[in-house]
């Protein structure tokens, strides 16, 4: 794997933090990445997501779901059973695990849902009125001159 020195892209720009240490992140991310629990995501709409992790033996009580600092932070903590139990066969792993996914700006987590071994997070892009496009009409030139008559004619 190439290791790439992002220091010309910080001494170059201003204001482009994010999008720099996000890069920074992804590049410097371990090939043996941990694949436990699996996840998918998807997109469910326009501006609307879910992510779905597989999450057998955990109860709703085990799961932790919370946003801080921009990302979305899923992990787990099996409470032990005491070694009542006598396993032949242990094929459920229901080891602790803690996951992060960076949200992107205007991203909202609209709800959380555990059912059938699967933790289901709906996500929300909620773009502010401010940063949607709008048209601007265009006046024609009698339109502006006859609003400066009008105006002069009041006062």
């Amino acid at each position: 794997m190439r290791n790439f020195d992002l220091a010309p892209l910080y001494r170059a720009t201003v204001g482009f933090d994010q999008i720099a240490d996000m890069m920074d992140r992804v590049l410097s991310a371990d090939i043996n990445q941990p694949t436990y629990p699996p996840y998918n995501i998807e997109k469910t709409a326009d501006d609307s997501y879910r992510i779905s992790i597989a999450v057998a033996g955990f109860s709703a009580d085990d799961l932790s779901v919370e946003v801080r600092d921009g990302a979305l932070i899923v992990s787990a903590r099996k409470t032990e059973d005491d070694g009542q139990r006598t396993y032949l066969h242990r094929g459920i792993a229901t080891r602790a695990f803690e996951r992060k996914f960076q949200l992107a700006d205007h991203v909202r987590v609209s709800g959380a849902n555990h059912a059938d071994g699967m933790l289901h997070i709906d996500l929300v892009r909620e773009v502010p009125e401010a940063l949607k496009p709008r048209r601007i009409e265009i006046a024609k030139g009698d339109a502006v001159e006859k609003d400066v008559v009008d105006a002069q004619a009041v006062n």
